[in-house]
């Protein structure tokens, strides 16, 4: 539970906790090194100085308590006073109470030392005037104040260890956080160029940094390499299956077409559509959003258009709200794509479907809504994966769909660094599709 509790107020990035192992360890020594200063050596000299005076206080005080009258006694204060390099003044009124700064550390060992000393002391005054030390006796002739100077009790210049032991510090760990930003660099570069591979972005990255981090970004571009030839190559097989089986079914085509027209020959020729309707689609998912490249978009003024296209199609859509969006680094077909697949299943299984645009922090959401009957909440994550089968009120391989429309606009939200997320419309009743672009 501690162990939680301190966790919460970690810094999330390597380059704060790994300062914080830093620093953590130099100021830890440094208190350590002040305690130990303070209790053995500073308190032990400021002991051993406070005690020196004692005797010439003790002396003074004997001196004034023998003398047969006030006028005598002073007398002899300001003789003795002057010749132990004390200030004494008599009569005085005695201060009853000790007095020093929460700062003053030494100031303690001055007032503890004095009084276990001296029985006769009854105040000690360190804050009045901070160059001197206020020591209020009483004697047998009347209360006495005597002034030490301050440097006779403690050392002038006690604090010269720990200011240039904190400097010291503070100079070592600048130049530590400077080595420490040299090495934190490579790993965010590295970060970055995967961030921007992950949104289907490819950016110019060299390995560099410590030999662990080279390591690790030669690992990446070897990644990345294999992926992207491993897409291209699937991109390129299912096109050339693709052209295969289009020339047996134009071949098909042909031939149904030059038979007489027959019942037989009407479902022929539209399982023959149907066959090609597949391989269009199966084409599709396997190349996602390679048709374009990633160029700066309107991504409001593209859903209009889509909707636009839609709305001259026959489709029942309509924009229920629009925000404006500015320029978005994105891929138009790609992005037209996805919202065209949403759009078609909304009004496929509906009778009519909503399109929203609206800003989010870090995010561009496009919001399709339909009256349909939605998706379950337990189905909703395998709805999104290709040739899913859900259940019959919303079969996606039912109608004309094969049940890539929603794996696709998952895939190329994902490329965008977003994400495809379903719901419940709470204004329609039916099916919420949410597709997040980062922006």
């Amino acid at each position: 539970m501690l162990f939680q509790w301190i966790k919460r107020y970690l810094p999330d990035s390597l380059y704060g906790r790994a300062a914080l192992i830093l620093i953590l360890p130099v100021v830890s020594m440094q208190l350590v090194v002040s305690i130990m200063f303070i209790q053995r050596h500073f308190e032990g000299v400021t002991s051993q100085m406070t005690r020196n005076i004692v005797p010439e206080i003790r002396y003074l005080i004997r001196e004034l308590d023998v003398q047969p009258d006030l006028p005598t006694a002073q007398a002899v204060a300001v003789d003795l006073g002057k010749a132990l390099s004390l200030t004494v003044s008599m009569p005085a009124d005695l201060n009853t109470s000790d007095k020093r700064g929460f700062f003053d550390l030494s100031g303690r060992v001055v007032i503890e030392t004095l009084r276990a000393r001296l029985p006769t002391v009854t105040g000690v005054d360190l804050v009045s005037d901070t160059r001197q030390v206020r020591v209020s006796l009483s004697t047998l002739n009347g209360g006495v104040e005597l002034r030490v100077p301050r440097d006779q009790v403690s050392a002038t210049n006690p604090h010269q260890l720990l200011v240039l032991m904190v400097a010291t510090g503070v100079l070592m760990t600048l130049i530590s956080i400077l080595f420490l930003r040299n090495q934190i660099r490579p790993i965010r570069r590295l970060a970055r160029a995967a961030e921007a591979f992950g949104m289907g972005r490819h950016t110019a990255y060299r390995p560099s940094g410590a030999l662990e981090v080279r390591a690790a970004g030669a690992a990446f571009l070897d990644m990345r390499d294999r992926i992207e030839r491993q897409i291209e190559q699937r991109t390129l097989m299912l096109s050339g299956i693709s052209h295969d089986l289009r020339t047996p079914l134009t071949r098909l085509k042909l031939a149904i077409s030059m038979q007489e027209e027959t019942d037989d020959t009407e479902d022929m020729q539209r399982d023959v559509r149907d066959m090609e309707r597949l391989i269009d689609e199966f084409l599709a998912f396997a190349r996602g959003d390679a048709l374009d490249d990633a160029v700066e978009v309107d991504v409001a003024a593209l859903t209009a258009e889509v909707v636009a296209n839609a709305v001259r199609g026959g489709q029942a859509v309509q924009i229920a709200h629009m925000d404006q969006t500015g320029l978005v680094l994105a891929r138009p077909l790609a992005v037209t794509r996805a919202l065209e697949n949403l759009i078609g299943n909304a009004v496929r299984y509906g009778h009519r479907a909503d399109v929203r645009v609206e800003l989010l922090s870090g995010f561009v959401r496009i919001r399709v809504e339909d009256d349909g009957p939605g998706i379950p909440a337990e189905q909703r994550t395998n709805a999104i994966k290709p040739f899913a089968r859900l259940d019959p009120s919303r079969n996606q391989n039912s109608g004309s769909g094969v049940g890539l429309g929603l794996a696709i606009a998952s895939d190329i939200a994902r490329k965008h660094g977003g994400s495809l997320q379903l719901g419940q419309s709470e204004r329609l009743g039916g099916l919420r599709a949410d597709i997040l672009l980062a922006r």
